[in-house]
């Protein structure tokens, strides 16, 4: 065997570029969802930490998609904070991004695991960047939504469903943050009795984004906020397992770090390869929404007899393939 010498950087950002270069051409808002997962340890691989969290060795890798493509992909040791490497990342990302969309405006979006004075107040100096954050609940944050939890809560009681309203605030912590941000908090009753209060940062205007002919791209009131772009951030998680359960990214069983990093950004570009395929040659067909695990095995595993002759190879797939029109295509 010939030993091949990777040069990590580079391959770091061929992810970025090649994933970038898969954005739809005719966007004007980008939404980059960062998260941060467990990746379990069974042997004595370099950097393995206990996590109180997920209760084992682990690593704690760093994601960032873009709709359903990947950009990012981190492996990391799990004695650090989860949000530890998100403004290195952005800083390679945004560049590439900017490249090919001057104009377009980017969100940053995740958990409150990353609501972070350091991210927030670097998305806060740059221009067209903005920020989505969840903040865990706190005595502060719920007296906030006292009195929208009773109004939900009378509006429960009268129709018999889960009702929400919603607050819009000015919040700042004691210490930890340099200014007051904006907080967009759900006070939800449920049907059931029980009481479901959430909330999230942002610095997107109460009036919006507009792009550059004056059209509203991003609500700015905090219902719309809330419901129809934090919540869409569960969508990266789907996609991080996909990546780990169809294409085994967690297959971390080498003693090294840096091969097990090589083995999480093989997984990347195997997942950036069929979500592609997914998006452009089965756009429309019934396979068009599938995870990439049923399309590997609904299209890609094909039986076939192979016969060869003196001058050709001859492949003859099964005649009752039921996706025969879609491998076609």
């Amino acid at each position: 065997y010939r030993k091949l010498k990777a040069d990590p950087q580079k391959v770091e950002m061929a992810l970025v570029e090649a994933g970038v270069r898969c954005l739809p051409a005719d966007q004007e808002v980008m939404v980059l969802d960062f998260d941060a997962t467990d990746m379990p340890l069974h042997g004595e691989q370099e950097e393995g930490f206990f996590h109180g969290y997920y209760d084992s060795y682990c690593y704690l890798p760093l994601y960032c998609f873009c709709g359903a493509v990947p950009l990012w992909a981190q492996l990391r040791p799990a004695g650090i904070d989860a949000s530890e490497g998100t403004i290195e990342a952005l800083k390679k990302i945004v560049p590439i991004i900017r490249r090919r969309f001057p104009k377009v405006k980017i969100i940053v979006r995740s958990d409150s695991g990353f609501t972070r004075e350091e991210i927030m107040a670097w998305c806060e100096g740059q221009k067209d960047i903005y920020y989505l954050f969840g903040i865990a609940r706190n005595p502060r944050i719920e007296g906030l939504l006292t009195e929208a939890m009773v109004r939900a809560r009378m509006r429960c009681c009268l129709v018999g469903i889960s009702c929400r309203e919603f607050v819009d605030s000015d919040y700042r912590t004691i210490q930890s943050w340099s200014r007051s941000r904006r907080l967009l908090g759900k006070a939800e009753a449920l049907a059931n009795g029980k009481s479901n209060p959430r909330a999230v940062i942002t610095n997107i205007p109460a009036a919006g984004l507009r792009g550059s002919d004056g059209m509203l791209l991003i609500e700015g009131s905090a219902a719309s906020l809330y419901e129809n772009d934090y919540c869409g951030r569960g969508r990266a998680e789907n996609m991080i397992k996909q990546m780990t359960l169809d294409l085994k990214a967690d297959r971390v069983s080498s003693h090294w770090m840096a091969a097990n990093q090589m083995r999480l950004w093989f997984a990347a570009f195997a997942y950036l390869l069929l979500e592609r395929l997914r998006s452009v040659a089965l756009c429309g067909g019934e396979l068009a929404t599938a995870t990439l695990g049923s399309v590997r095995l609904r299209l890609l595993k094909v039986a076939a007899a192979i016969k060869l002759s003196a001058r050709r190879l001859h492949v003859a797939f099964c005649s009752a393939f039921p996706l025969q029109d879609v491998f076609r295509k």
